[in-house]
C-alpha cells in the first residue's frame, strides 16, 4: 500500500491509497470462487459453474464490492498509520480499479484542529447565592396546594380566577364567520385565554344565563381577516367553577410521601427539595457563564464536518420540540443557517473542553458517576434495579461518565477563574434572573457613556 498525502485547506487532508493489483485483484478471485460453488445457473450443474461464465456474470458487482469494502480497511490502516485522527468520516473516490493495474483511490476528510488552551485566570463568574427564607418555604407550599387544586362548580356569577363553561355564536354583519362558534368551550376567567371583550362580557353571568354583546379583536390576532375587526357575539354560560385548593393537612403531606404526616416534616422536606433545586440553578449558571467565557478566549477553527453534524442535531431537537407540543402537521423545513451560530460555539466549547480534559488528565470520578446514578434512580420505586440498569448498560453508563467528566472540567477551569458572589433570592435564582446580563451591563455601560458626555 503506497500513501500520498495532500493538505487541500488547514483541516482538510486528502490521501491517495493505491493498493497492488496482486492483492486486490486475489480479493476478486477468491470471492468469485466462492461465488462459483453456491451459484445455480440453467445449463450447468451445481458448483460446477465455469469460472470464466461466473466472472462474466457476476465479475464488475463483485469488482466494485471488493473495491468498497478494500476502501474501508486500507483507509483505516492509512490513517493509523501516518497518525491522523479524522474529524469525520471520509469521503471515498475510487481513481483506478481496472484489469492488471493498482487499485487506487482517494480519502478527503477533515483533521482536529490545533487547541491552544488560554489563560483560564482571565475567565470572570458570578455565583449567586441565597437563603432560603419561611417565606420562600411558605411560597411554595402555596405552589403546592395550588398545583393540587381541582374545579368545582358553584351557583354564583363568573368572577375572576374561575373557569367557566361556554357556547357562543358569532357573526359579522349578521353573518357567521369561520372560528366564530362554539359549545362546551372552556377557559379561565382572566387568564388572557379569550379576547378581552369576550372575557370582560362572560364575567357577572351564572349557568343558564345568556350574552349579546359586540366584541373586537385585537389588531395582531392571529387570524388576519379578524385583525380590529368588530363582531358580534350571542354567549350561553353553561357552567361556573371555582378552584377548590386542598387544605394542608395530614392527607395532603402524605401525598408527598412524608409519611409523618406533620406539618414540620413536610416543610423540612420542602426545604430540602428547594435546596437541591437552587443548587442546581447556581451549578448550571455557572457552567452557562463558563462555557460563554470560553468561547470569547478561544478562536477555533472548525471543521465543517462536526459543524455539520451539529446543526443537524439542533434542527432535530427543534423538531421534537414542535411535535411535543402537537405541532406535527407539516413540520417546516429548518434553514441551516438559523443555527449555525449556536453550532458553531458548541463545537468550539466542546473542542476546548476536551482538550482541557485531556491536558489536566481529567477521568470520570467513580463516587461522582455513581451519585449521579442513584440521584436518577431515587425517584423509581425500586431505586437499586435503576442503578444495575446503568452499571450494566455501556452505552447509558459511558453517557453518565461523560456528563461527569464535563463537571470535573467546570470544577477545573473554576479553580483559576475570578468568581464574584451575588446575593441573590431563592425566586431570582431558581427563575434564572439572579445574574444581570450582559446585554443589561452593556446597556448600562453606554448609558453611563452618554451621561458622562453630558
Amino acid at each position: 500500500m503506497n500513501i500520498s498525502i495532500e493538505t487541500t485547506t488547514n483541516l482538510e487532508r486528502r490521501l491517495t491509497i493505491s493498493v497492488p493489483s496482486e492483492t486486490f485483484e486475489g480479493q476478486i478471485t477468491d470471492r468469485l470462487g466462492n461465488a462459483a460453488k453456491q451459484v445455480r445457473l440453467p445449463g450447468f450443474r451445481n458448483g460446477r459453474v465455469p469460472m470464466k461464465e461466473v466472472r462474466r456474470r457476476f465479475g464488475p458487482s463483485v469488482r466494485a464490492e471488493v473495491a468498497g469494502e478494500l476502501m474501508q480497511s486500507t483507509f483505516m490502516e492509512a490513517i493509523t498509520a501516518e497518525s491522523f485522527s479524522p474529524a469525520g468520516p471520509p469521503s471515498l473516490e475510487v481513481v483506478k480499479m481496472d484489469p492488471g493495474i493498482d487499485f487506487e483511490f482517494t480519502a478527503t476528510f477533515e483533521v482536529f484542529p490545533n487547541i491552544a488552551v488560554g489563560d483560564l485566570s482571565k475567565i470572570e463568574v458570578k455565583r449567586p447565592e441565597a437563603a432560603i427564607t419561611e417565606a420562600d418555604v411558605d411560597a411554595m407550599a402555596i405552589k403546592l396546594r395550588d398545583q393540587r387544586a381541582a374545579w368545582e362548580p358553584v351557583e354564583r356569577a363568573a368572577a375572576e380566577g374561575d373557569q367557566v363553561k361556554v357556547d357562543f355564536r358569532g357573526t359579522r354583519d349578521g353573518v357567521e364567520f369561520p372560528g366564530g362558534q362554539g359549545e362546551g368551550i372552556e377557559f379561565e376567567i382572566g387568564a388572557g385565554q379569550m379576547i378581552e371583550d369576550f372575557d370582560t362580557n362572560a364575567r357577572g353571568l351564572a349557568a343558564g344565563e345568556n350574552k349579546t354583546f359586540d366584541a373586537t379583536f385585537p389588531d395582531n390576532y392571529q387570524a388576519e381577516d379578524l385583525q380590529g375587526q368588530t363582531v358580534t357575539f350571542e354567549l350561553t354560560m353553561q357552567e361556573v367553577s371555582a378552584r377548590n385548593v386542598p387544605e394542608l393537612d395530614e392527607a395532603f403531606i402524605k401525598e408527598f410521601g412524608v409519611e409523618e404526616g406533620t406539618l414540620e416534616a413536610f416543610r423540612t422536606e420542602v426545604r430540602a427539595n428547594m435546596g437541591r433545586e437552587m443548587q442546581t440553578a447556581v451549578t448550571n449558571a455557572v457552567k452557562g457563564q463558563v462555557l460563554d467565557e470560553l468561547t470569547k478566549l478561544h478562536e477555533v477553527q472548525l471543521p465543517d464536518t462536526l459543524v455539520a453534524k451539529e446543526i443537524e442535531a439542533l434542527k432535530q431537537r427543534m423538531m421534537q420540540q414542535l411535535q411535543m407540543y402537537g405541532n406535527d402537521q407539516a413540520l417546516p423545513g429548518f434553514d441551516d443557517e438559523l443555527f449555525r451560530d449556536e453550532a458553531q460555539k458548541r463545537v468550539t466549547v466542546g473542542l476546548v473542553l476536551n482538550e482541557i480534559t485531556n491536558i489536566a488528565e481529567i477521568e470520570a470520578d467513580a463516587e461522582k458517576v455513581r451519585a449521579r446514578i442513584e440521584t436518577i434512580a431515587e425517584p423509581y420505586a425500586q431505586p437499586e434495579q435503576v442503578v444495575n440498569y446503568y452499571y450494566s448498560n455501556e452505552e447509558q453508563l459511558q453517557q453518565i461518565q461523560m456528563a461527569v467528566i464535563e463537571d470535573q472540567v467546570i470544577d477545573h477551569i473554576l479553580e483559576s477563574a475570578k468568581i464574584e458572589t451575588i446575593e441573590a433570592t431563592y425566586e431570582s435564582v431558581v427563575a434564572g434572573t439572579a445574574i444581570p446580563s450582559l446585554d443589561a451591563d452593556e446597556d448600562d455601560s453606554a448609558a453611563n457613556e452618554q451621561d458622562n458626555d453630558k
